[in-house]
């Protein structure tokens, strides 16, 4: 049939519809409205419209392409699930919310990029998108849900910014073409399974922030090489000396290795069942030490800085007793310091 302008309100849609256009006063599509639609293969959304609500668009076969008016705020679970020829979504800022499968085995979606206003990524919302390629997600985001990109076989860059606090369950679990990925310093969970079956998976950076990593997280990443440690080992460099080498190589035991200037433990150790805690343990007590030498040389800093303003303030007539001005932080004050940190 030609165009069908949809006007909401409980209104029938017909089956065979190819073309849609929405009238200005849609503010919702209603859960289903179209589903099953294997036709149609234009859909023209409205500005003024807040929400695509469940399975509106699913099964819809023929579908290529959508782009979201920048007045939606939510897509409801399932919106677009099972579009298997849409390769195309522009999602503009205003959107807020991705609920559970929302782009769930859309097979041929290659890219996406997500607006800066989204702060909920839900279970399985990309699930099976076979061609996903990237996905950079905006800072805003701080849970992803489980699941969210299981079985995206392809997806081979993922950007995740500072903000993200948890990644779920099995979010990236059989990405197969995933080689590397860095996690935010901000990251404190990630969830069970998450990495798993990651084949091609090599490097993880993490941070020392992180507090968990559930169980299986990288079952079956058959070759992970390392976890590396990118600005734990910066700071480490940072407070290195020569007379310290020994009390690091003391301190780093069997879990963690460095070589040249950097900190990371071996594949062997995460593929061989060692507890995260067990790691952790082991960071901790580094980031101890290098808390303690950064105090220490901050101190040293400090008394330099206060020797330089006295200096500066007085009328030197000797320049050979400028050992004088010099001030030094009281003892005690170092060691309540170095203690605390410590």
């Amino acid at each position: 049939m030609e165009e069908f302008v949809y006007t909401g309100n409980g209104q029938s849609v017909p089956k065979d519809v190819v073309s849609v256009r929405f009238h200005p006063s849609v503010t919702e599509v209603e859960d289903h409205a179209f589903m099953g639609c294997p036709k149609l293969k234009e859909v023209v959304l409205n500005e003024g419209l807040k929400m695509i609500g469940q399975c509106a668009f699913a099964e819809c076969t023929s579908l290529e392409s959508i782009t979201l008016p920048s007045t939606v705020t939510e897509l409801v679970d399932n919106a677009f699930g099972h579009c298997q020829n849409m390769r195309e979504v522009v999602l503009n800022d205003g959107l807020q919310k991705i609920e559970e499968f929302t782009f769930a085995h859309c097979i041929s979606l290659q890219s996406i990029v997500l607006p800066s206003t989204l702060t909920e990524i839900g279970e399985g919302v990309f699930f099976g998108c076979e061609s996903l390629q990237s996905i950079k997600l905006p800072t805003t985001v701080t849970e992803i849900g489980d699941h969210a990109f299981y079985g995206c076989r392809s997806l081979r860059e993922v950007e995740l910014h500072e903000n993200l606090q948890k990644i779920g369950d099995g979010t990236f679990a059989n990405c197969i073409s995933l080689q590397s990925v860095t996690l935010p310093s901000t990251l404190i969970e990630i969830g069970d399974g998450t990495f798993g079956a990651c084949d091609n998976l090599r490097n993880v950076g993490l941070h020392e922030g992180l507090q968990k990593i559930g169980r299986s997280a990288f079952l079956h990443c058959s070759s992970l090489e390392r976890f590396i440690f990118p600005s734990l080992s910066t700071r480490l460099n940072n407070v290195t000396e020569v007379e310290t080498e020994n009390e690091i190589d003391a301190i780093l035991g069997v879990m963690i290795e460095r070589r040249d200037t950097e900190l990371f433990v071996p594949g062997a150790v995460i593929r061989g069942g060692s507890s995260w805690n067990t790691i952790k343990s082991s960071l901790d007590q580094i980031v101890s030490w290098i808390k303690y030498r950064e105090i220490k040389e901050a101190t040293t800093l400090f008394e330099l800085a206060l020797w330089k303003a006295r200096l500066d303030q007085e009328d030197i007539s000797n320049p050979d007793n400028r050992g004088a001005y010099r001030i030094e932080v009281p003892g005690p004050v170092k060691e309540t310091i170095l203690q605390y940190l410590g």
